[in-house]
């Protein structure tokens, strides 16, 4: 008699990987990151603007850049370094850093972080502040533009 072996979680593999692609592709075009750290970013909006609220601890604000580009895509890029290389050369040697870490648990690095913008943003009226590594961005919004109706006699 020949015994088959049953793997009764074979199938929540497919499942996860067919889940994790709906996932993806429901985020595509709205939402990209890269980078080891990726600051966390609310979006809101009022009856006039658009607010995108980024969390950056430990960034400085000269690291932090946000662009806005013609097809109305908004990046948010920086750099958020790291105090675990503060190696300095100070009269031609190299100073250590005071301490050895043993475990380090925070994200260091480059980051990007872009949204597409809908379209009834004036993407040229932008505005920034930051606070306590808090970033606020402001974006106003513009009426939507109607389509023209042509009203069309019939013989």
């Amino acid at each position: 008699m020949t015994y088959l072996r049953l793997d009764p979680f074979k199938g929540f593999e497919k499942l996860s990987r067919r889940m994790a692609n709906i996932a993806d592709e429901f985020d595509k075009g709205f939402s990209i990151e890269y980078g080891p750290f990726a600051p966390r970013i609310d979006i809101s909006e009022d009856e006039n603007n658009l607010y995108f609220t980024a969390e950056l601890p430990g960034v400085k604000k000269e690291d932090v850049k946000v662009t806005v580009s013609d097809d109305k895509i908004i990046y948010f890029k920086g750099t958020k370094k790291s105090p675990y290389a503060n190696e300095e050369v100070v009269d031609g040697e190299v100073q250590k850093p005071e301490r050895t870490y043993i475990r380090a648990e925070r994200a260091y690095g480059d980051f990007t972080r872009s949204f597409t913008l809908p379209d009834n943003i004036n993407k040229d009226s932008i505005s920034a502040k930051y606070d306590d590594g808090i970033l606020t961005v402001t974006l106003a919004k513009i009426e939507p533009v109607k389509p023209k109706q042509i009203e069309v006699s019939i013989d």
